[in-house]
């Protein structure tokens, strides 16, 4: 997380740490098993608000990417494409649901795919 540039535009400042996060995992410089440095610390490396951190870290947790464990920190279990993934199809079925579709229609569309 060294030498970042979180960018001052409309992509919010959660979704800007949150993607530096998976970017660390996906180069290899945070691998699962391994602890993040507590967000405070990475807030002032950020230059952002503590709450800025938390909220990405809390998002990459419903990803499935991070472990949030009493006592011992955050902790990586995933990797950035299973994040991408899940992310994706939560759109996905947000975007079934605006159209009238429930999540079991949603699934047999899907397993009725190539």
């Amino acid at each position: 997380m060294e030498d970042v540039k979180l960018l001052r535009n409309s992509t919010p400042l959660h979704d800007q740490v949150a993607a530096e996060i998976r970017q660390d995992i996906a180069n290899g410089d945070v691998r699962p098993g391994q602890r993040l440095p507590p967000a405070r610390d990475m807030a002032v490396v950020l230059g952002v608000h503590p709450n800025t951190v938390f909220r990405a870290l809390r998002l990459l947790r419903d990803e499935g990417i991070l472990e949030f464990r009493r006592g011992r920190g955050v902790t990586v279990v995933g990797k950035p494409e299973q994040g991408v993934v899940v992310a994706q199809a939560r759109e996905l079925l947000a975007l079934a649901r605006k159209y009238g579709f429930g999540r079991d229609e949603l699934v047999s569309i899907l397993q009725q795919l190539p």
